[in-house]
Order: C-alpha cells, then structure tokens, then sequence
C-alpha cells in the first residue's frame, strides 16, 4: 500500500523534477562557460603581458591605430609613459617639475617632429601674445619671423618699429639673439625676443650682400602701434595704399583709404612690402575690391592634393585702375595671395620689387581648453593659375633692388620705378 502509494506520489512529481533538473543543467553549464571564458582570458592576458609593459595607463592610453601604412598596427605608448615615470622618479629636481609644463613640452615636442615651423601650440600666455600682435598691438621689437632653408629669418620689420629704427630687415638671416645660437624654433626665438618696454635685445645677423660676414644690431623694446594700412596722394593723380598686414582692422581700414582716393585718381600703387600677411578672408576681401566677381583669388591645396578655388566675392572698385604692387623678401602669406590674385586676373597690373618670401601655408588657428591653442599646417596656396607659392615666392614683373645705401639714404627706388611705370600709362 504506502510503495503504491510512493509511486504514485513519484509520478505526480516527475515534470517537477524535470524542471528542477534542467535548471540545474542550464547553470550549471553557464558556470562553466563563465570558468572557460575566465580561463582564456587570463591566459590572454600573460601573452599580452610579455608584448606590453605593465604600467599604469588605459587601454585609450597605450594604444592608438596606426594608418600610415593603411593597416592596424598597434603602437605602444607605454614608452612614453614609462619616460614620464622614470622622470618623476629620478630626476634631480623632481620635486620642481610642473605636470602642467611637461604636458605643454611633451605637446610642443610633437608637433616639432612634423618639420614644419608653422605648426606650434601656444600656452594661454603664448595665445594672448599671439593675439595681440594680430590686434596690432604688443610690447616687443616689431618683426615678423620666419625660417628660410632652415635658417631663422626676418620677414619683415613693422613700418616704424622698434626693428626697422634699429636697422633690421626684410631677408636678415638671425645668428644669434643675446648671444645664445639662434638654432631654435620661431616659437622659442619669439619668446626669446619678446620682452618689458625699454629693454635691449641684441642679434647677431648675416646680409646678403654686405662685405661683413656678420653684424650686430642691437633693438630696444617698445610698445607696437601699428595701424596696418597708410595712405596718401603722390604726383601726378597716383594714389599710394601701404599695407603692413592683414588683422582684425586691415579691411575696415583697407575699405576708408579706398573712399578717400580721389574720383580722378590714373594710377594705384599697393604697397605690400614687408607685409608679412594675416588673415585669409582679409586678403580675400581686399583682393574683392579689385577683381570682378566670381574671379579666382587663390586655390587651396590640402595634404591629399585636393584643390578648392576660393573666389571674389563682390564690390570691385579697383580694377580698372592700372595698379603697381610692390613686393619684397618681406612679403608673405596673405600678401603674396593678394599680389598672385590681381597679377593673374588682370592685364592692368604690375608687380615691382623683389621676389616674396613664399610662405604659401594655410594654417588653422584652433582654440583649446584653458585659453591655449594650436595653430596647424592644413594646406598650401596657390595662385588663380596654379603657381605654387610655398617656398617658391612670386616674382615681380620688374625686378628693382633697394640697397643698403639707398636705404641708409631714405631713398626708394622701387616706389619710384613704380610710380614711373604709372605715369607711362
């Protein structure tokens, strides 16, 4: 009777069992899968172990993809965490370092491996000073620099500046400053230069042409004022407009000179000398005022060869002026667009001059986090026709040299020549 009734009580309970053991079942092979995916993973991560330093860094951190092969290539910054550690930990003064300024050199340093001078970080000290002289207003000597064949250079003084009154000029290559081998970066030979008003900073330069193998020139800081375009009525119905850049205020102030030239002006002469240039939408408005619309200011060449022709945009009052541009080794970037723009789109126009310094980069200033910024190479110009600009410089139609001598005499035989070839027309 009770193993009947056992029986029975089994087999009321059996689809119960059967639940209970297929969730057993189910768990048990999860825990198991679970185990076996533990077990990979460790042993994963004692092969990875062998190939990458341990140290203390997220994967984001020590690992990037590295396309310029086309592949995945994976690149270990541990290195450069390691160095970072081993800094912290055995450098003799350690206890001085500043996160905040090996950050700052770290990034610099980067970007110092591209090659390229025009592509620098500014700190939010660097980003003010950089500002500022785009404003036109700074403490300092007054003079653009560059590097030409590797060498640093002066791109031009600022008209009435520190620089200029002491006698720098547009092409002088920069041996030394303070008696320190100029061998730096722009960056560093800024900061080298930059100083309080009333302080003497002393170079050391080399001139092309000069019977002296160096000279020493010596520049007292002042503060710059510079308003970037002059101008005024010469002989003969000829109207002179200097511009010495391209800032914030060059085209308001570009746009004032225009409506004082007189309605029966025969000739325009545009002073681009030692204008070491600017902004980009600058030249392509001012170039506007002496082009019909929709002509080709300059094209933009990126890093994979692509090409955009950037054009005029309206309100030409210019163009059927005949205009002399004046031209030098101090002139570059935007004022070498601007000179390839009017040369290459009109027949009334003549450049007259030297050849121009050839910084035909595009540079992309980008701010970032706690007032820095960096400013990156993004693509080079050419002109309306396709000449490169870029370490190539533009050629004046009428070559005029403008010597020492001459210039110790306050003559200006390219101003001259220019205003010669308007009266001929």
């Amino acid at each position: 009777m009770n193993q009947e009734k056992l029986q029975k009580e089994n087999q009321n309970n059996s689809p119960q069992n059967e639940k209970i053991f297929g969730l057993y079942a189910r768990s048990f092979f999860v825990f198991i899968l679970l185990l076996l995916s533990f077990w990979i993973g460790v042993e994963k991560g004692k092969i990875e172990a062998k190939k990458i330093p341990a140290e203390k860094v997220s994967f984001e951190e020590s690992i990037l993809l590295n396309k310029e092969s086309g592949g995945n290539t994976a690149v270990d910054f541990s290195l450069f965490w390691k160095v970072w550690d081993l800094l912290k930990e055995k450098y003799v003064d350690a206890k001085d370092l500043k996160t905040q300024d090996l950050i700052y050199g770290a990034i610099n340093g980067m970007l110092a491996a591209t090659g390229d001078p025009y592509t620098v970080f500014f700190d939010p000290e660097e980003n003010k000073q950089f500002n500022e002289e785009i404003e036109g207003t700074f403490e300092g000597i007054g003079a653009e620099l560059g590097v030409r064949s590797g060498i640093l250079t002066v791109i031009a003084p600022l008209d009435d500046s520190p620089a200029q009154k002491a006698g720098l000029r547009a092409g002088d290559k920069i041996i030394k400053i303070d008696g320190e081998n100029a061998d730096m970066t722009i960056d560093d030979a800024v900061k080298k230069i930059r100083g309080p008003k009333g302080s003497e900073v002393h170079f050391t330069i080399f001139r092309s042409g000069d019977a002296e193998e160096t000279k020493e020139i010596v520049v007292i800081r002042d503060t710059i004022n510079v308003d970037s375009v002059k101008f005024e009525i010469k002989d003969n119905d000829i109207f002179y407009i200097s511009v010495s850049r391209f800032g914030d205020t060059t085209l308001r102030e570009f746009h004032s000179a225009i409506k004082a030239m007189p309605s029966q002006t025969k000739g325009l002469i545009i002073d681009l000398r030692n204008d070491p240039g600017g902004f980009l939408d600058a030249a392509i408005e001012m170039s506007s005022r002496a082009l019909p619309k929709g002509k080709t200011v300059v094209i933009e060449e990126d890093y994979q060869g692509k090409q955009k022709k950037i054009s005029s945009t309206g309100g030409d009052v210019l163009s059927q002026i005949p205009t002399v541009i004046l031209i030098n080794e101090g002139s570059a970037s935007a004022s070498e667009i601007m000179a390839g723009a009017l040369r290459e789109n009109r027949d009334n126009v003549t450049l007259v001059g030297k050849k121009s310094f050839g910084k035909g980069s595009v540079q992309e200033l980008i701010a970032l986090p706690e007032d820095s910024a960096v400013k990156i190479t993004v693509a080079k110009w050419l002109t309306p026709k396709g000449n490169q600009i870029n370490e190539q410089g533009i050629s004046p139609d009428v070559e005029v040299e403008l010597s020492t001598e001459d210039w110790e005499s306050d003559r200006d035989p390219q101003l001259d020549k220019a205003i010669e070839i308007l009266k001929g027309k």
